[in-house]
């Protein structure tokens, strides 16, 4: 192997100058590039802005309602930030990345607590939520704490993710077994059980895939010294497979999307609208889309980035 390897580049000065974050991860800073200062960390964000393309996309081709096509731009935003926060270590950079995932997490939220809810109601929830974004920005700005960033997001999206599992059994299940026992046997629209199955099945992937990512989010911040050793070891560019904030990136992009598009679908049944649409998912290998019945999917483009 050692004919086909070669070794990181030692340290040194970058085209960005000195860095300003406050968080830097486990990757190497400039030991690839002297333009990038973390190549893998910086690349794998094409993922997010792939998936944050092609939800827009989707959201404007089928008439999803507006606020996934704004979550989708709060996703795309996400990427981009991180895209300059690895490749330059400034702190602007670092902000946009992480501010947006608390932006796009309020934009779901809205989606999850406003649906079929008064006007007023809309407008009061959507001014609590703006007020809540700017405390945890206002607070993150002044205290530079990463923790209480992480931990702010975590809330907000464990919110959204247990409110809408809770919204799946007790109102969509009785929703539309009540309106599969008014249609007929011959039906095209799918059985309340196979829906919610699929339903059940994409969340647990989206899920399982979002949670790996983090476990390895972990594992390379707690053991980065030992990483780090055996990356030099291995050497590149079969060492960048040990970068662990990459896959983190790759994961969570994943997840992250398949959580936009399993609200999306909640909607769609909440709505009725199960004989009109439905959840393009034909397999674990594929990324899911919600689409008209008689819409064909994404030419080529379902297949899940690996």
């Amino acid at each position: 192997m050692s004919a086909l390897s070669f070794p990181y580049h030692s340290p040194r000065p970058g085209f960005w100058g000195e860095k300003t974050v406050t968080l830097n991860f486990c990757e190497e800073d400039y030991v690839m590039s002297y333009y990038c200062a973390e190549v893998c960390n910086t690349l794998t964000n094409i993922l997010f802005l792939w998936f944050g393309i092609r939800g827009i996309r989707g959201c404007l081709r089928h008439g999803h309602p507006t606020i996934f096509l704004v979550t989708f731009i709060g996703y795309l935003i996400v990427g981009c930030g991180s895209t300059l926060f690895h490749a330059t270590l400034k702190y602007p950079m670092q902000l946009v990345d992480e501010l947006a995932m608390i932006y796009t997490t309020c934009f779901m939220l809205h989606a999850t607590f406003a649906y079929a809810r008064s006007y007023s109601f809309s407008v009061v929830l959507g001014a609590s939520l703006i007020g809540l974004a700017y405390f945890i920005t206002a607070r993150y700005y002044h205290t530079k704490d990463p923790k209480f960033h992480q931990d702010a997001y975590t809330v907000l999206t464990l919110i959204v993710v247990l409110s809408n599992m809770w919204i799946m059994e007790r109102v969509l299940r009785p929703l539309l077994k009540a309106r599969e026992n008014k249609r007929s046997p011959s039906s095209h629209v799918p059985s309340t059980e196979a829906c919610l199955s699929q339903m059940w099945i994409m969340f647990g992937t989206g899920l399982s895939i979002f949670l790996g990512g983090y476990l390895i989010w972990i594992l390379d911040n707690t053991y980065c010294n030992t990483i780090r050793r055996w990356r030099h070891q291995i050497q590149l560019p079969w060492a960048v497979l040990l970068e662990g904030h990459a896959w983190w990136h790759l994961m969570t992009g994943i997840g992250a999307y398949y959580y936009i598009v399993w609200r999306i679908w909640i909607q769609r049944c909440l709505d009725g609208d199960e004989d009109k649409f439905r959840l393009y998912w034909p397999s674990v290998l594929y990324t899911p889309e919600v689409i008209p019945v008689d819409y064909p999917p994404s030419a080529g483009g379902d297949k899940k980035q690996r």
